[in-house]
């Protein structure tokens, strides 16, 4: 018989339904007699069922169902609808709905062994592009750890989290509303689970299967992105992960979107956890928060600084300077090799016999000797960032593979449990510190060229890059954007990981903030693309002015890009869905796919030891290792 999920009010309801040829507004007077049928007072309703005015709304996709509609023809076996009374404001206990990459459904999937998950392998999983499996060597090391926790509880030896206590936390509820979003979550939890395949943590192969059952269907627990000290690990954010996979609190699937958690699984054909001696902290202990945020923070921030550099180039070009300063001998005798990379970059895009300018053919014999710092010193400026990304990639990519619970459990031939403190979350706090800061400087650099380009003493070019200026105000308000987005990333740059507050009644007396490490790393990566995406947008815009000479055939594929979603400013209009268009391609990394042929060209040719094996198509990514990936049969 098929059943339904129905939320009124503060309540979740299940309804079964006989006929599935009867009205929606048969099922809302089902779920409101319901309702009302054990409360005292009626729940406050004073009218008759039959006579209670409603909206029904499909919990996914938020979609208005009309009361005439069967139910066949609108829902689906175990479908979660709300009903609102008229008249009644939305259900503080109601969250909508939230739509996302995490809605699809996998045909692919990645092997966990706790040891070879990369940062760029937990994005992916985040935007639901694989589901899990455990591969035969961790389902083996899962066994044994258990076994040694099972023979310590058979023997009653007193050992911490396993036959004592460890607080009430893993059934405490934060009282906010700002959850991370499903993708987020599904890092999280993707990244717990890699840990725990380790085989150091003691859990339950079952334990550790229903987990990967939850994440494959895409259950995902309700985890507010606040509440972390990064000390004993991110207890209170792993607390809710688990409290979900419990079946209490709230859980999000593209089936229910939110919704009681119990009621979720169980649309989903999943049992709740059930915890055995030392899950508990098993489940809770770790630092895959501040790592899961840190991940995708590292990976963006990589993804804008390749970038950046592609959208410098534009604005050197429309603002008339020279290559000479990305002499390739200039930067021998400094050897950074994010700043020998970034020099080589612009080499690959400039002016050159591959690739001629008309622009910079058009101003080669002028009198100007040096370009201002924003362009001339991008090699330098844009390099250190580059190493700084690479440092935090390093440090993230090590914590992902780490087992960060206490006790550790070791099932060697003493078989023992050691109590330790990798937990803790210093390494990745004081990296993503250190990322926020570095990745800052592409935004600053970039504001000041924006200014440039705006400015018309220093560009040569119209004011604010538009013609009648006074009616028209162009890219004024632009660049005052951009100004806010960095001067808010100053106050951002703080290192919250200097700060220290003593916790758990000073037993733990030295913590990381390493979750607020990483959500301010985010915010601040997320800046800089906005930044790039207003100098990417004014840089075409300069080259209006320039027409009809044509810069490189790179950026003129870049310029052509942009052109396919952001139109030529000839006069005012709301710009904000151009900036959020580009930004898109900033994401998706379309400008440096544009671009990425042509720099691998050149490293092709003037650096022999980068010819790849194989002459197939450049990727970002590695090649996708048979052992780690396999197709569903």
């Amino acid at each position: 018989m098929p059943r339904y999920t129905i939320h009124i009010r503060d309540e979740w309801l299940t309804v079964p339904c006989r006929d599935s040829t009867y009205t929606i507004q048969w099922l809302g007077h089902e779920a409101l007699k319901r309702y009302t049928k054990n409360k005292p007072d009626n729940g406050g309703i004073k009218k008759a069922v039959t006579d209670i005015k409603f909206f029904a709304r499909r919990c996914q996709g938020q979609g208005l169902l009309d009361e005439d509609d069967t139910i066949e023809d609108v829902l689906e076996d175990n479908d979660f609808v709300e009903i609102a009374i008229e008249g009644d404001a939305m259900s503080s206990d109601f969250i909508p709905y939230q739509p996302g990459v995490s809605q699809l459904y996998p045909s692919i999937y990645l092997f966990l062994d706790g040891n070879s998950l990369t940062s760029t392998d937990l994005v992916n999983l985040g935007k639901g592009l694989y589901k899990i499996k455990l591969s035969p060597e961790a389902e083996n090391g899962v066994v044994k750890s258990r076994e040694l926790l099972d023979t310590i509880v058979k023997e009653n030896k007193v050992v911490y989290g396993i036959t004592t206590g460890f607080g009430k936390f893993a059934r405490t509820v934060i009282p906010v509303h700002n959850p991370l979003t499903p993708e987020r979550t599904r890092m999280l939890l993707a990244l717990r689970i890699n840990v725990l395949a380790k085989g150091y943590s003691g859990i339950s192969l079952e334990t550790l299967h229903r987990m990967i059952e939850a994440f494959n269907a895409s259950c995902l627990s309700f985890v507010p992105e606040k509440g972390t000290v990064g000390a004993s690990g991110d207890l209170a954010p792993l607390s809710h992960l688990a409290l979900g996979l419990m079946g209490e609190g709230k859980m999000w699937s593209p089936k229910s979107g939110w919704a009681d958690a119990k009621y979720v699984l169980e649309a989903h054909g999943l049992k709740p956890i059930s915890l055995k001696p030392k899950e508990g902290l098993a489940l809770i202990n770790g630092t895959q928060m501040i790592t899961s945020l840190g991940a995708e923070a590292v990976e963006r921030a990589l993804a804008i600084a390749r970038q950046a550099d592609i959208i410098a180039a534009i604005t050197l070009e429309v603002l008339k300077g020279t290559s000479k300063a990305f002499d390739s001998e200039i930067h021998a005798l400094r050897p950074h090799s994010g700043q020998i990379e970034v020099a080589r970059r612009f080499r690959s895009l400039l002016h050159s016999d591959h690739h001629p300018s008309e622009i910079a053919e058009s101003h080669r014999f002028c009198d100007r000797v040096q370009d201002a710092y924003t362009m001339r010193c991008c090699p330098q400026v844009h390099g250190i960032v580059n190493d700084t990304i690479d440092f935090a990639k390093k440090i993230i990519n090590t914590e992902i593979n780490s087992a960060t619970d206490n006790p550790i459990s070791f099932t060697g031939s003493e078989g023992e449990t050691i109590s330790g403190g990798n937990f803790h979350g210093e390494y990745p706090a004081k990296a993503l510190d250190f990322l926020a800061i570095g990745v800052h400087e592409l935004a600053a650099i970039s504001e000041r060229r924006i200014e440039r380009l705006c400015n018309p003493s220093l560009s040569e070019l119209p004011a604010f890059l538009v013609n009648e200026g006074g009616l028209n105000s162009g890219f004024m308000i632009a660049h005052c954007t951009a100004a806010s987005l960095v001067s808010e990333n100053k106050v951002l740059c703080h290192p919250s990981s200097v700060d220290s507050l003593s916790t758990s009644a000073a037993t733990e007396d030295h913590v990381s903030m390493g979750g607020w490490a990483a959500r301010k790393a985010l915010r601040v990566v997320e800046h800089v693309e906005q930044v790039l995406a207003i100098e990417l947008i004014a840089a075409c815009q300069g080259i209006e002015f320039l027409r009809p000479l044509r810069t490189t055939t790179p950026l003129e594929k870049v310029y052509d890009l942009v052109r396919s979603v952001v139109k030529p400013w000839i006069k005012d209009r709301f710009m904000s869905p151009d900036i959020e268009a580009v930004h898109r391609l900033l994401l998706d990394q379309k400008v440096w796919h544009v671009a990425q042929p042509y720099i691998e060209r050149y490293n092709m040719e003037f650096l022999p030891e980068s010819r790849p094996s194989s002459p197939t198509a450049f990727s970002l990514d590695p090649p996708a290792s048979p052992r780690k990936r396999v197709r569903l049969e």
